[in-house]
């Protein structure tokens, strides 16, 4: 079981995150895992004229569907990504928000055709929480796609996550695998 939640401490450790997985020069692209040309692209979402990403990170996917005409919108936890993204891809017209995902979406207005996560929140929101919340926010008809890796046969639920440590500051978060079935 999970020890309580510590938005500063998850907030830390994604800012450090950003650090290194946000690189200036990248491109708009949509991908479900982190292999370029490696299973379904957006198509999976539909044909959406609204889409909500949680768990954002880079905000490339948002991007890539923001110049395709899409209304895009995207949350992610780390201030400094959040910051990162927003004047990279100003020229798109997506809005970035910051704020853990589940006060985020309990106090949001807008409704989404899609909402979707690429190795995000998804992963590491418990499920019980996060998707009744999601499911308030699709418009009807709407999908919830999301993308992380498998759970470790016999390792199902909640899983502990360490970042850093040799290489820093050792800091933890949590990641929920389930069965698919589940």
């Amino acid at each position: 079981m999970p020890v309580p939640y510590d938005i500063a401490a998850d907030a830390e450790l994604w800012d450090t995150f950003a650090e290194f997985a946000f690189t200036a020069d990248a491109e708009p692209v949509f991908c479900w895992t982190q292999y370029a040309g490696h299973g379904p692209g957006p198509q999976l979402l539909g044909s959406p004229r609204r889409v909500l990403e949680i768990g954002c990170g880079t905000g490339r996917a948002l991007a890539y569907l923001a110049r395709r005409g899409v209304d895009a919108h995207g949350v992610d936890l780390s201030p400094a990504m959040v910051k990162k993204t927003t004047e990279r891809w100003a020229d798109t017209g997506v809005t970035f928000g910051c704020g853990e995902v589940l006060e985020w979406l309990a106090a949001c207005e807008y409704t989404y055709d899609a909402v979707y996560s690429i190795f995000g929140a998804a992963w590491f929101t418990n499920p019980v929480a996060l998707f009744p919340l999601v499911r308030a926010r699709l418009n009807p008809g709407g999908v919830f796609v999301f993308s992380q890796p498998p759970a470790i046969p016999g390792a199902y639920g909640p899983q502990g996550m360490y970042k850093g440590g040799f290489a820093g500051k050792a800091m933890f978060t949590y990641r929920y695998s389930y069965r698919p079935a589940a």
